[in-house]
């Protein structure tokens, strides 16, 4: 017995010492697999593993703000002119963008560093998100509505704040929510109507209620695309396509003044309206492959109506040539490239949607104002993100842009 009890007590101390062994392999390992940086999400995977490290996306962060200060430059070039025309003041435009770029970093910083990005996916806040996006909305018809150009699309709460801009961030919360909680189902066919309902709802809210059909376009395509990604039914677009098409057709027709519009997208030579086209042309023939130099455009002094607005990539062309334009498009596909970068390595399902959803705002709505500046479409007041004048424009972009942040934080290393 006691020869049995010391054979046992030898065969323990040979197991321990086994363990310990292949503990050790392990550690080794896992250091390995960190040194090659290899991301993954928390999928599957025992979050809490202090070994892991924290990834952050900083190319993102950095790009954002490149940009943010690109356009605050572009920008003063752009409008200093008209400014000093209309207010006195050359830097009338850049001050009022100054301070809304500080207001959207202190947003994007308040989302990176104190959000959890799973708040929003709370049904309560996600519902709030989306219906109270639709009722900001829908105040343009009350007295807080700001006439312009002859459209209500601000609202005035002690600054102007363009409605659709808090729409999309309504929905794109709201549909990465419900994406989220109906994955399995969005291969039936009455489960995805229901969500494309909950997309076109606030398309035609903006399409009628702020005659703005520019933006009901980028939010539509901010909700197909999303739903593009998650259902795997190819056979809904074809429809949805079709119908997308009807619509917008109809809603062309109905209005005399957007079928005028199509005909000087056509001729824009044929009609005085079609000035601003032409001068935009002019404008991004003329600064040849490296531009006249920043600042010395010649277009901008009163010939392109809303240089600083829609048509601010005539001035980088102008002042930046050829290759200024296609530099300001290669930081674009960065950005868009960093977005899929953490969708694809997003923790969940819902954060993965949030990216998805700002890529598709920021894709979309850069490809139609390049579309319509370079007349491959017809005119339509989209503006180009973070380079184009606009307050409550810059501070939604930067938020988003916290939102995506925030996903990028709960990524973690192997």
């Amino acid at each position: 017995m006691e020869r049995d009890s010391i054979q046992m007590g030898r065969r323990h101390e040979m197991a321990s010492q086994g363990d310990r062994f292949r503990e050790n392999v392990g550690r080794s390992s896992e250091g390995v697999r960190r040194s090659g940086r290899t991301i993954s999400s928390y999928k599957g995977r025992n979050t809490n593993n202090k070994s892991k490290v924290t990834y952050f996306d900083y190319s993102l962060l950095f790009i954002t703000i490149f940009m943010a200060c690109f356009g605050l430059v572009i920008l003063y070039s752009a409008s200093s002119y008209e400014s000093a025309m209309e207010f006195g003041d050359a830097r009338h435009y850049l001050n009022g963008q100054i301070f809304a770029v500080a207001c959207g970093f202190f947003i994007m910083a308040v989302m990176v560093l104190f959000t959890d990005y799973h708040n929003f996916k709370r049904p309560l806040i996600a519902l709030t998100a989306y219906f109270g996006s639709l009722m900001v909305a829908m105040l343009v018809i009350t007295p807080l509505g700001i006439n312009a150009n002859g459209a209500k699309r601000w609202i005035n709460v002690g600054m102007s704040v363009q409605v659709c801009e808090v729409v999309k961030i309504g929905l794109i919360i709201f549909m990465a929510y419900f994406i989220e909680k109906h994955a399995r189902q969005l291969k039936k066919p009455k489960v995805f109507f229901i969500s494309l309902f909950f997309v076109v709802m606030p398309a035609a809210i903006i399409a009628f209620v702020t005659s703005d059909l520019s933006s009901a376009i980028v939010i539509g395509g901010i909700g197909v695309i999303m739903l593009f990604i998650a259902c795997p039914r190819l056979s809904y677009f074809f429809v949805m396509a079709a119908l997308g098409i009807a619509v917008i057709g109809g809603a062309i027709i109905v209005a005399p003044y957007r079928i005028e519009r199509v005909k000087i997208w056509l001729h824009p030579e044929k009609y005085e309206k079609g000035f601003q086209i032409l001068q935009g042309l002019y404008s991004l023939g003329s600064g040849g492959l490296f531009g006249k130099g920043l600042g010395k455009g010649i277009q901008k002094l009163g010939y392109v109506p809303e240089a600083q607005n829609d048509m601010i990539f005539t001035v980088i062309c102008e002042e930046l040539g050829v290759i200024g334009g296609i530099a300001v498009i290669c930081m674009f596909i960065y950005m868009i490239w960093r977005f899929m970068v953490v969708a694809n390595n997003a923790p969940d399902l819902f954060g993965s949607m949030l990216v998805v959803g700002v890529l598709a705002h920021i894709s979309v709505q850069t490809v139609i104002n390049i579309a319509v500046v370079t007349n491959s479409m017809p005119n339509t007041g989209v503006t180009l993100p973070f380079m184009s004048y606009g307050g409550s424009s810059i501070i939604c972009l930067l938020f988003e842009i916290g939102m995506v942040l925030a996903v990028s934080r709960r990524i973690r290393y192997e």
